[in-house]
């Protein structure tokens, strides 16, 4: 395989053929390579417009959605930015390629370290990957972006507290498909601005609180 010709593939017909155009953005997407990110039994499959399988029942993102997160997140070089679950850690390294100083949350152990450790090889070794329940932790302190790589069955508000003023939140709402993809602001008087983007299926946050359910 061509990996640099793939790569290119996957920017041009998949990233921006979905409305990516920030030129930051798919500079990221061509920067950060993919293939090292990727289990080894699915290497082949680094650039297709799927998601890819990873331990323990989870998943990457397909690339067109980790490039409409990035791009709706309009991340600063100096954001501080906190991720919650790492997965396989690319789009970790494409918020470090973006972004100031990236913190990512892995609830699975696994997964955690195979993340640093190839965030490490690919030359993104500041970045923090912690093992930790996103459910029951707090930032040390307000960041400017929080990204949810896995969904939220009922919205939760917990994670719009994190930002601070003009801070960005992506997350994805919906107990099945199709769920909302949303971008909340902070605004600086401390109130919020919601606006849906897209619709898409990713797997949920574990822990995450689920809708209501009433019984007649």
């Amino acid at each position: 395989m061509d990996i640099e010709a793939a790569r290119q593939q996957m920017v041009d017909q998949q990233v921006r053929a979905w409305d990516v155009l920030d030129p930051r953005v798919l500079d990221a997407l061509q920067r950060v390579p993919r293939e090292r990110f990727v289990p080894e039994a699915f290497r082949a499959l680094a650039f297709v417009d799927a998601p890819i399988p990873l331990p323990e029942g989870q998943c990457m993102l397909a690339p067109k959605i980790d490039g409409r997160i990035l791009q709706a997140c309009e991340i600063a070089p100096t954001d501080s930015i906190v991720e919650v679950g790492t997965g396989s850690g690319f789009l970790s390294a494409c918020l470090a390629t973006l972004g100031g100083r990236v913190e990512t949350l892995e609830l699975r152990p696994a997964l955690a370290s195979a993340a640093a450790a190839a965030l490490r090889a690919t030359g993104f070794p500041g970045v923090v990957v912690r093992t930790a329940d996103a459910t029951a932790w707090e930032p040390a302190a307000p960041v400017d972006v929080v990204v949810l790589g896995a969904s939220l069955p009922a919205y939760d508000a917990r994670y719009e507290r994190w930002l601070k003023p003009g801070g960005r939140l992506f997350v994805a709402v919906g107990a099945a498909a199709p769920m909302s993809a949303r971008l909340v602001t902070r605004l600086a008087d401390g109130e919020f601005t919601r606006s849906d983007l897209f619709e898409t299926v990713i797997d949920p946050l574990v822990n995450a609180r689920r809708p209501s359910s009433f019984v007649f």
